[in-house]
């Protein structure tokens, strides 16, 4: 076996947290291959991005000047270079927007088998087996791929950052852009569902559930939210319902998110909704079934109703 490359994945400007998700899932991997770990930075702040991709257990780092932010016809070309000159036993790629994008082109240009939504992943010997959920996370199930040479997409949220600084060795890679294949321009960045809130981005979530029961009463959350300096976020029913926009949506269907700190406020904990916060550092949840299934994964529960909790939380931190 050989080394390890992952695909590190900035947009707007900024690393996404699923890079370092990535630094953390290669080392294990790279131990387990007995190679190298390798990252690969496309575009964008360059030197800014190599300083905040040395940590954990990186050996290399690959830069590349081409493109400020993503684009399927420069990372198709550069992507699939850069893996055909380092060969390397794994492929590493964000099972994001983008690396669903990318990941599955190189796979099949360069005729490796692709494992898809990786939320654990080892080797035995030259067997790499892949946990991944299917049917909404109601099902686990393990892949095991007979190959010396394969991609591997993993879901963020599912691997601690990598924190601890390191010094790897910076190579700059010159990659051969076809322009006549470049047949896409970037021209802008749309947040998909309006506004102007990334919630995967936000420390502290204050996220609502169905228990809020109606629409008029988000304003109760919403003020805990102001008190706390946090942001609101849901679960789907509230956003199916027209309640809150899109781009508030945690779980399997809306966003994966590792806050600080959940507040998880009237929600009762469904596999597609825990599948998109359950990575977050600290949970707390609100709801007045001891039964509900959130609180077989939150750190402090509440057994109340909200609409006594809530309004005593805005009195303490007001």
């Amino acid at each position: 076996m050989s080394d390890v490359l992952a695909i590190a994945e900035h947009r707007r400007g900024a690393l996404r947290d699923v890079s370092y998700e990535l630094l953390s899932a290669g080392a294990e991997l790279a131990e387990e291959t007995g190679g190298e770990l390798h990252v690969a930075v496309l575009g964008g702040r360059i030197e800014e991005f190599t300083r905040s991709l040395s940590k954990g257990d990186v050996d290399v780092i690959h830069t590349v000047t081409d493109g400020e932010e993503f684009n399927h016809d420069v990372y198709t070309q550069v992507v699939g270079q850069l893996v055909e000159e380092l060969d390397p036993s794994v492929l590493l790629v964000p099972n994001s927007v983008n690396g669903q994008d990318y990941g599955p082109a190189i796979a099949n240009r360069l005729d490796r088998p692709l494992v898809s939504d990786v939320t654990d992943a080892s080797f035995d010997g030259e067997t790499l087996s892949a946990t991944r959920q299917m049917y909404g996370s109601k099902v686990e199930t393990t892949v095991e791929v007979e190959a010396d040479r394969v991609a591997v997409m993993i879901r963020g949220g599912e691997w601690p950052g990598a924190n601890d600084s390191s010094d790897p060795e910076i190579r700059e890679f010159d990659a051969d852009i076809d322009e006549s294949a470049v047949r896409s321009t970037v021209k802008g960045f749309e947040e998909v569902g309006g506004g102007d809130v990334d919630i995967s981005e936000a420390e502290v979530l204050v996220s609502v559930g169905r228990g809020i029961e109606e629409e008029e009463n988000i304003a109760l959350v919403e003020e805990l939210a102001d008190a706390l300096g946090a942001t609101l976020s849901a679960s789907r029913p509230i956003v199916d319902s027209g309640w809150l926009e899109k781009n508030r949506q945690v779980g399997q269907s809306g966003k994966t998110v590792t806050p600080e700190i959940y507040i998880a406020i009237g929600i009762s904990g469904a596999v597609q909704h825990v599948a998109g916060m359950k990575g977050s550092e600290t949970i707390v949840a609100i709801n007045t079934d001891p039964n509900a299934p959130i609180f077989d994964i939150a750190d402090y529960g509440i057994v109340d109703d909200l609409f006594d909790v809530v309004p005593a939380l805005i009195e303490e931190f007001e």
